[in-house]
């Protein structure tokens, strides 16, 4: 198993314009995933509500309920 002290002392020894790349590369590679990701939610979101699984709800109950919620957690 590769730790992060590893890879991090085995990217510095890299020269930094293959750094750079190797950064570059890291972060298009994770935003994929996320968008991947989000785009896998949604289409369990959707197939939830399409089985009734989820309760519409107005914009005003919404903002009400993330505001508790936040409030719950100060």
């Amino acid at each position: 198993m590769v730790t992060l002290d590893y890879a991090i002392n085995t990217i510095e020894q890299l020269p930094i314009t293959d750094q750079e790349i190797l950064i570059d590369i890291v972060y298009h590679r994770l935003t994929e995933k996320r968008r991947k990701e989000i785009a896998e939610d949604a289409k369990k979101s959707i197939a939830d509500f399409h089985a009734g699984k989820l309760k519409t709800q107005s914009v005003e109950d919404i903002i009400l309920e993330l505001r508790t919620t936040l409030n719950e957690k100060a």
